[in-house]
């Protein structure tokens, strides 16, 4: 069996056993998110530090968006698994353009650097309507964007990863880099969240 199904074969697996406790009533998909949220609560995630250098350091971000692969290993990341490392792609959001994350096959998704995913980006829901309606999903979320904002949607995979590199909130000129990685989530980095 390949990397690939293997991998994806477990992610199902995984959904489904959230989806039987679900049913049982034992838990919720927001209670799973919770316990996910507390986990990751005592430090940034490793991609929130992507992100703040980013916004602070403008030839970073130029390396970043040329070989992300490349300017991980600056900050002593990697996305490797295995014998080859997973081509990875930062997704800079615009005004004019937003970027959204999704794996319509299963759950594909750059956990080195965002963390475990939530239980709603392992959705079939999720999986298949971020696809046909992008906007309206967004919006669930509490994302509205403007009509005229073109918005992207980025299909995932064992051997291709992506991060969404969300737009520096306003009136954070004076932040340092290690207090902006604290206000970067892992929704910024997904795309169903503005930061």
């Amino acid at each position: 069996m390949s990397g690939r199904h293997a991998s994806s074969e477990v992610a199902v697996r995984v959904r489904r056993l959230e989806e039987r406790l679900i049913a049982a009533g034992l838990t919720s998909d927001e209670e799973l998110d919770a316990v996910i949220g507390q986990v990751l609560s005592g430090s940034p995630a490793n991609g929130a530090r992507v992100v703040a250098r980013a916004w602070v350091d403008p030839a970073f971000r130029e390396r970043l968006q040329a070989d992300a692969n490349a300017a991980l290993a600056e900050l002593g990341l990697s996305m490797s698994t295995g014998p080859q490392p997973q081509r990875f792609t930062v997704l800079p959001n615009t005004p004019q353009r937003h970027h959204v994350l999704v794996c319509t096959l299963c759950s594909c998704y750059p956990i080195s650097l965002l963390g475990p995913s939530p239980s709603w980006y392992k959705s079939e829901a999720y999986r298949a309507r971020i696809v046909r309606e992008p906007r309206a999903v967004l919006a669930e979320f509490g994302l509205v964007l403007p009509g005229d904002t073109e918005i992207v949607v980025h299909d995932t995979s064992a051997e291709s990863r992506h991060m969404v590199l969300p737009v520096r909130p306003e009136g954070t000129g004076h932040l340092g880099e290690a207090e902006l990685a604290t206000l970067v989530t892992r929704e910024g980095l997904i795309g169903t969240a503005a930061v």
